[in-house]
């Protein structure tokens, strides 16, 4: 498997639950801007969608969208326990704090990155992430992650959009509890040797 990231950005969480699954994969860097690789390819070709994650599978075939490629790379290495059994309640649950971190939270990070932003669109998505980043404080009050006592392949996510709020001028310190998830996340094996390997440690 080969995924298609940008150091930083969404493309963390599933390199992060690449390495956590104990797979053998490949990365290889893009340039959103030119939309080159950093082999000189043309992303367009691999991902006409223009934008990171896209994980190319053995087959030949490509995954899009984050929430959808960690919950493949999960099934890959089912002993790792990165995400609960299909059919299950837990594992719809998986999926809402998926669906919610991509919608909430980083939909909302969009307005601080994107440079046809204006003031008004920043307060809004300020004001939303104020609101989710409380509820998340609350829930993470109570366990160390965001099922339970077992990470999954949300926290990898949830602790990739939580790496963007030093940009954007949110400090995590005024959360204790989304603070403490967030260093206990870094401290992860894994998650170590995948900010090392995109150069953020």
């Amino acid at each position: 498997m080969k995924l298609f990231l940008k150091p930083g950005a969404c493309s963390l969480s599933p390199h992060i639950a690449l390495e956590e699954a104990g797979l053998s994969y490949e990365t290889e860097n893009v340039d959103l801007a030119t939309k080159k690789t950093a082999s000189g390819g043309n992303f367009l070709e691999v991902n006409p969608k223009g934008y990171v994650p896209a994980l190319l599978l053995d087959s030949g075939e490509l995954l899009t969208e984050g929430p959808a490629i960690v919950q493949y790379i999960a099934d890959q290495a089912p002993a790792r326990n990165l995400a609960p059994a299909n059919g299950t309640l837990a594992r719809y649950q998986l999926q809402s704090w998926l669906n919610f971190i991509a919608t909430e939270i980083h939909k909302s990070c969009t307005a601080f990155f994107h440079p046809l932003s204006k003031d008004d669109w920043k307060t809004a998505a300020r004001a939303n992430l104020d609101r989710r980043l409380g509820m998340l404080n609350d829930h993470l009050a109570e366990k160390p992650y965001l099922l339970g006592n077992d990470f999954s392949v949300a926290d990898g996510y949830l602790f990739t959009t939580l790496s963007w709020m030093k940009y954007i001028g949110i400090d995590l310190a005024t959360l204790p509890s989304l603070a403490a998830f967030q260093a206990r996340v870094a401290a992860r094996p894994a998650v170590q040797k995948v900010l090392k390997d995109e150069g953020l440690a």
